[in-house]
């Protein structure tokens, strides 16, 4: 049956509960400065900041598109981590001492010292643009499993109720404290999410009829199409977003955009007390993730077996339950028709933790505050401004920064269902619009004396165009379909940023930049 009662309610109120209890308990002192709010204090432990790396970058994420992906489709995203490594280590290697020796707030700083204040703002607003875009994304996603769960079916109008409850929750969870309560809420919301995650393939294991080695045989031998166990796809096709191909390029970008050049992740490791600290984070974050996703998958495997094959699963055979022809929550779908009262709302409060979205908007304020609003008070003369001037607005700004992700989950309601794309391979390529231009903006400040704010600026621009243009809807829209193959995401990424870092590279390195005005701009050459 399709319910949730009174005892699944009473766990998720009391999930709340502790959760507010442990922002409120993590946020009593320690905020009393802008750096504090946003960083800390620089004092957050390896371990912790490991572990909310994790929640950063898996969420809604991998809760509810790990099991479609798994469901749909094999075991292939799991050997992305490889590219994640790479990625994790070149941002150790090459990124974290550079922060760290500026004893940066945002990453974005680096550019301002490279090519000066404008550049920092320009990319600081890309940023947002971007976070807009994935936080929303992830907002939307954990919509469909709170708009099943209270509406039982998902509609435009339950996915607006249920982002705006989320939203709420996030900033409630996050206006107090700043980023010690992000990484303490965190945590907690790991350690539930995957626990509900594990009681869930156990249930899994229960319900179905067959023992492990013949749920292997079934999954390695289905009567249609390749095996579900595949773990390595050698495709060169450009249209197979985890082929190896795609693995150790445009996922290893996308994760080092992630890890380097977005401050929702980012941000954590610059709470760590150093660079050597925060590179140990970043690289147990991604050993962690591994295990983490393999769950997350095999529940969308065990759901194979559930629904599409009841030759297995005799009288015991289930059919999966639409809601209103709701098709690409699985894992809802079982969690609200199967599970038993009590079982069922640990799930759902799973779900509710991975949906978190206070990272981001804490995130986004440290932007905004830090590379726009501070700057220009300093500019107008303002120095008599206290610190908490700019925590409160640094609060403030999270409000409205909440505002633009509920709107683009909702703009993600209708954008998904046009496009049919898996729940997570969608996350992933909202990503990209962002990335390809700070990607090749980073490229070109790191590795090369070339670049200077005119080229930063076209960069960043032209690189969020150009993955826009090689969406096959878009395309499609401007009669480009016949000359545009159906790329996979990575691939667009790897456009995008290679024509980002040749416009970047484009200009002459400029001189004398100033930090404050931004600095002169050489012609292009």
């Amino acid at each position: 049956m399709l319910s949730f009662g009174s005892l699944d309610w009473a766990i998720v109120v009391s999930y709340l509960v502790i959760l507010t209890a442990t922002a409120i308990q993590s946020s009593a002192r320690g905020t009393e400065s802008a750096r504090s709010y946003f960083l800390a204090g620089n004092s957050m432990p390896a371990l912790l900041i490991a572990v909310s790396v994790l929640s950063s970058t898996q969420s809604a994420a991998t809760f509810l598109g790990g099991p479609d992906t798994g469901f749909r489709s094999d075991y292939t995203y799991l050997t992305s981590f490889a590219g994640s490594l790479v990625a994790a280590v070149i941002v150790a290697k090459v990124l974290l001492p550079r922060f760290y020796a500026l004893r940066a707030t945002t990453v974005y700083e680096l550019l301002e010292q490279r090519f000066g204040s404008t550049a920092k703002r320009a990319a600081g607003a890309m940023y947002l643009l971007g976070r807009v875009f994935a936080a929303g994304a992830r907002l939307y996603m954990a919509a469909i499993a709170v708009a099943m769960i209270i509406f039982l079916r998902v509609d435009a109008t339950t996915i607006t109720i249920a982002s705006f409850i989320l939203l709420v929750l996030g900033i409630v969870f996050t206006f107090v404290g700043g980023l010690k309560s992000v990484v303490w809420s965190d945590v907690v919301q790991v350690v539930i999410y995957v626990g509900a995650a594990l009681l869930t393939l156990w249930f899994l294991l229960t319900k179905i009829p067959l023992d492990l080695p013949q749920i292997w045989q079934a999954l390695d031998s289905p009567p249609t199409g390749e095996s579900k166990l595949r773990l390595i796809n050698t495709s060169l096709g450009l249209d197979q977003p985890f082929s190896l191909l795609a693995i150790f390029t445009g996922v290893m970008l996308l994760n080092l955009g992630n890890f380097g050049m977005d401050q929702d992740t980012s941000q954590r490791l610059l709470a760590c007390k150093d660079s050597n600290e925060a590179a140990r984070s970043l690289i147990l974050s991604v050993l962690i993730a591994v295990p983490v996703i393999w769950i997350f998958i095999t529940i969308g495997q065990l759901l194979h077996i559930f629904y599409q094959r009841p030759d297995l699963m005799g009288a015991t055979a289930e059919t999966m339950k639409e809601f209103d022809g709701e098709k690409i929550s699985v894992f809802m779908s079982f969690i609200l028709s199967e599970m038993p009262a009590g079982l069922k709302g640990i799930i759902v409060v799973g779900v509710v933790a991975a949906a978190a979205i206070n990272s981001g908007l804490n995130s986004m304020a440290s932007v905004i505050v830090e590379d726009f609003y501070r700057p220009w008070q300093t500019k107008q003369g303002r120095t008599e401004l206290g610190e908490a001037h700019f925590v409160a607005m640094g609060q403030g700004t999270m409000v409205v920064c909440g505002c633009a992700l509920f709107l683009m989950s909702i703009l993600c309601y209708f954008w998904q269902r046009a496009t049919d794309m898996p729940l997570l391979e969608f996350a992933l390529s909202v990503m990209t619009f962002a990335y390809a231009g700070l990607l090749g903006v980073y490229f070109t400040a790191v590795f090369t004396d070339r670049g200077n704010t005119t080229t930063v600026l076209l960069a960043l621009g032209i690189g969020f165009l150009t993955i826009l243009a090689l969406q096959p809807y878009v395309a499609k829209s401007l009669g480009l379909s016949d000359f545009i193959p159906a790329l996979a995401f990575p691939f667009q990424l790897c456009i995008g940023a290679t024509i980002s870092t040749l416009i970047c590279c484009a200009g002459r390195r400029q001189s004398n930049v100033s930090t404050l005005e931004g600095g002169s701009t050489d012609a292009i050459h």
